[in-house]
């Protein structure tokens, strides 16, 4: 995750992230919907960069853990203890510092254990390990056939073979994206299927999605793009993707981070919401409201942002789809920071009416004690109550646990 920030606004930041975790502890840290637990349950570090985190059961103990994808320090594990306390396992990936951006877990061997695929930027180095469904892992990152700056990541399975494959996006000097197949004949490596399955399109990208968006059994893609446009593929069952653009009504330009998809309206159709930013801790550039698209049923995505969501100010590099209010209806959690300058917030809340119009009721629902740099958010009961909870990853201050009530 490239920061352009002048040595001000660095000073600037630093002073912030202090008044920031230092005022943290005096807030509020309970709502009606949730309780941030993080003091007591997670460990302390304010200064690393968890950009991605994934919530699974790395020991087959049932109590879901959390691996994280950090920037410029060793990938994490920590472990739950089956109350939602977690303990920082150490040494269990490589103990090299990469610009990793994001990670994602599958059984990619098919063993029946848990794998895990991490993607990085700037230092170009991606990391594919092997579960041995204890807790422990092999390294086998020389089977990734590629390097590149990466930034979004997915896995499925494309071609219907039974075996998950991995899409990852890229930016840099020659921002071409990759599709890597899972070999049939020796689970657990790749074919490099880049030119045979996607089009050949310099495309700067921060957000793939994999996912059957016209129901015809397929997994499509989704890519949310740095440099607009945003743009979507749909898959013909065996891997080859061909570009819809007409599909994808795009109102406004904008530097997109996260793609979700899910029913806003309840219709029974995926729908298409794009997280965005204003600029990369630059200037106000963009448009950051996130960006709805509602499918007609035939796979055909129209902006209807203006009337469903509220317009927003601050920027959003990751968020969750999550029904907060238990009211059988999907909400919105969204990460948030000021850009400019770069400035902790708390996280956001959009409470659905069940026909997919939203409202901010972040005051209601957030605890404010999650201001914070907030990126890759995971949602999982890790407390085993029968509630989902939010595991918040953060910039540059302490990753959150929050609790669901």
């Amino acid at each position: 995750m490239k920061l352009y920030l002048s040595a001000k606004l660095c000073a600037t930041t630093i002073l912030l992230s202090f008044a920031t975790n230092c005022h943290v502890f005096s807030q509020n840290t309970e709502t009606k919907y949730f309780k941030d637990v993080t003091t007591t349950h997670l460990p302390v570090d304010p200064e690393a960069h968890p950009l991605d985190v994934v919530l699974v059961d790395v020991n087959k103990d049932g109590h879901l853990d959390a691996v994280l994808a950090l920037e410029n320090l060793p990938n994490r594990l920590y472990l739950n203890d089956g109350t939602g306390k977690f303990t920082w396992k150490k040494g269990v990936f490589a103990e090299k510092s990469h610009d990793t951006e994001h990670v994602r877990a599958g059984d990619f061997d098919k063993d029946g254990n848990l794998d895990f695929v991490f993607v990085a930027e700037d230092d170009q180095n991606h990391e594919f390990y092997l579960g041995n469904g204890d807790g422990t892992f092999r390294d086998v990152s020389d089977r990734l056939p590629a390097k590149s700056e990466a930034n979004g990541l997915d896995i499925g399975d494309v071609n219907g073979d039974g075996l998950l494959d991995v899409v990852v996006g890229n930016t840099g000097p020659t921002p071409y994206n990759f599709l890597w197949l899972n070999d049939p004949k020796k689970p657990g490596h790749f074919i490099d299927y880049t030119k045979e399955g996607l089009p050949d399109i310099r495309i700067e990208t921060q957000s793939v999605k994999l996912v059957d968006l016209n129901k015809d059994g397929h997994l499509d893609l989704i890519t949310g793009n740095e440099v607009p446009p945003n743009r979507l593929f749909f898959n013909d069952g065996k891997g080859h993707f061909t570009e819809k653009p007409e599909k994808l009504e795009l109102l406004v330009p904008l530097h997109t981070r996260e793609v979700l998809v899910f029913d806003a309206n309840g219709d029974k159709h995926l729908d298409i919401l794009f997280l965005n930013l204003t600029s990369n801790g630059g200037a106000f550039e963009k448009d950051p409201t996130a960006r709805l698209l509602i499918n007609d049923g035939k796979g055909n995505f129209k902006d209807e942002t203006a009337k469903r969501i509220p317009k927003q100010e601050f920027s959003t590099y990751s968020g969750v789809i999550f029904d907060f209010n238990h009211d059988g209806h999907p909400d919105i959690i969204l990460s948030a920071l000021k850009i400019p300058p770069f400035q902790p917030m708390q996280v956001q809340a959009l409470q659905n009416d069940g026909k997919g119009n939203f409202k901010s009721v972040t005051k209601d629902v957030i605890p404010e004690s999650t201001v914070g740099r907030s990126w890759g958010i995971a949602v999982g009961d890790v407390n085993k109550d029968g509630k989902l909870d939010l595991f918040i990853g953060q910039w540059g201050t302490q990753a959150r646990l929050v609790l669901g009530k």
